[in-house]
């Protein structure tokens, strides 16, 4: 019988006042074990047992399946994991289970409760760490939808964000993301906190871990701590992890449509800036303010900028190409068969000859391409004039109806690779029109007119009469 709080304190009062249980049950018209449940104060009204009663069908059988469904899932996908109705539908089916689905559902809930991590709040002190990840995005990058990846680096101590859009997630870009961001903050934390991504991490993973050569030459150059992640723990660098969210969020929704990877890394960057008036709830100001403020206890930059770009040697093939990254990219003619430097960026490929910058490339993300520019080849074609239309440098870079144009023009080969050179500075919509229009190219002409001078007077000042020195 369930008691209110005023019969508890009548019986306790006529318990003290001497009266046996009899009298206080015939008193209060309650049963004598009610009485003597609250006669001693041992117990009191307003605690409940909370109830519980495993069910008959849950034997530990059923517990320990459960159990490995759930270890399971921690190393397969989130999207991937077990529901509690699949777990039903696999006891049903894999160990003859008669019990019900919601037996089921209360364990799985139970287990799971139990299973949960729990974590501890941390702070950091001003300068101490930057966290950084990848995530990814799609945009449309003149016209076409493209998957981007993200580089987001975040300061433990204020919050202020640093986003960085590039093609390709490999070592170049990489560390030339951690390049700007260091210059973005002005100075460098002590240490850098990321996870075992192939690009940063030669072998090993957490506490053991071996740094790629890359890494280890700019962590020592900027003398920050490399410090790695265990597998599958991303509340390890939590911080960075929300600000990829956000990102997509309030950058990439809608979609975004630019030009080049330059418009687009300018709209992260103001999306960074304008979160510095941000104020994060229980951070004492805003993250600008705390940022000022963390950025003297930075590590002061080097004078010297490290180089992010990969390095390698090749030699120029009797194609005026050299090999990089299993693409073929052009020099101008006179190279060809020169040994050759190439400089690889994150989105740029250049290539040196004793020290000079003889050709630069957009970089090519694909395999096995060739990547031409039709000005190297000119010298050649003004040599072999037949070959113009057939050259690969001239079709894979000069649009069809306008090599169908030039077929139907009159010229020689030299007047030919003239037409060819202007393609680089003008569109050929314009060199199609003004042939049209009979418009002759813009030509210097002197115009200064020479007089004759007569100079009879000056021998005569010069000689005093004409033949006779003075």
């Amino acid at each position: 019988m369930v008691i209110t709080v005023e019969v508890y304190g009548q019986i306790r009062k006529m318990r003290l006042e001497g009266m046996s249980q009899r009298q206080i049950a015939a008193e209060l018209h309650i049963s004598r074990n009610t009485v003597k449940k609250y006669w001693d104060g041992d117990k009191v009204p307003w605690e409940r047992k909370d109830y519980s009663r495993e069910a008959s069908v849950v034997t530990n059988e059923v517990i320990a399946f459960v159990r490995q469904c759930l270890n399971e899932d921690e190393h397969s996908p989130r999207k991937q994991h077990h529901t509690a109705r699949r777990i039903y539908e696999r006891l049903v089916s894999e160990c003859s289970f008669s019990g019900g689905e919601t037996t089921i559902r209360r364990l799985v809930r139970e287990l799971r409760e139990k299973q949960q991590e729990a974590f501890v709040p941390l702070a950091f002190p001003p300068g101490d760490a930057l966290q950084i990840d990848w995530g990814e995005a799609t945009i449309y990058l003149n016209g076409v939808k493209t998957t981007v990846n993200l580089f987001c680096a975040r300061l433990c101590y204020s919050g202020a964000p640093m986003v960085l859009a590039y093609r390709r997630q490999n070592e170049e870009s990489f560390l030339d993301a951690l390049v700007q961001v260091f210059q973005y903050f002005g100075g460098v934390p002590k240490r850098v906190i990321f996870d075992n991504g192939k690009v940063a991490v030669k072998d090993g993973f957490g506490a053991n871990a071996r740094k790629q050569a890359g890494y280890a030459a700019l962590s020592a150059h900027y003398g920050f701590e490399a410090v790695f992640c265990n597998p599958a723990s991303g509340n390890e660098k939590g911080l960075v992890e929300g600000l990829v969210g956000y990102i997509r969020r309030n950058v990439c929704v809608p979609v975004p449509r630019t030009d080049d990877m330059d418009e687009l890394n300018q709209m992260l960057r103001e999306r960074c800036l304008k979160y510095l008036d941000h104020h994060i709830r229980g951070k004492e100001a805003t993250v600008g303010t705390m940022l000022a403020q963390e950025k003297d206890s930075l590590y002061p930059l080097p004078g010297y900028s490290f180089d992010p770009c990969k390095r390698t040697y090749g030699r120029v093939d009797r194609f005026c190409t050299v090999r990089f990254d299993t693409n073929n990219y052009s020099v101008p003619a006179a190279y060809c068969g020169r040994e050759v430097s190439i400089k690889a960026g994150p989105e740029t490929v250049s290539i040196h000859f004793e020290g000079k910058c003889i050709a630069q490339h957009c970089r090519c993300l694909e395999k096995k391409r060739n990547i031409y520019a039709l000005e190297h080849y000119l010298p050649l074609l003004e040599k072999k004039g037949r070959a113009v239309f057939y050259a690969k440098p001239v079709q894979e870079t000069l649009p069809a109806h306008f090599l169908q144009w030039l077929k139907t023009q009159d010229l020689s080969p030299k007047e030919l690779v003239e037409l060819l050179s202007r393609c680089r500075d003008e569109e050929c919509e314009t060199i199609m029109m003004e042939s049209a229009c009979h418009i002759p190219p813009v030509r210097i002409e002197d115009t200064v007119v020479v007089q004759t001078v007569d100079l009879q007077a000056y021998d005569a000042f010069l000689y005093g009469k004409a033949g006779t020195a003075v």
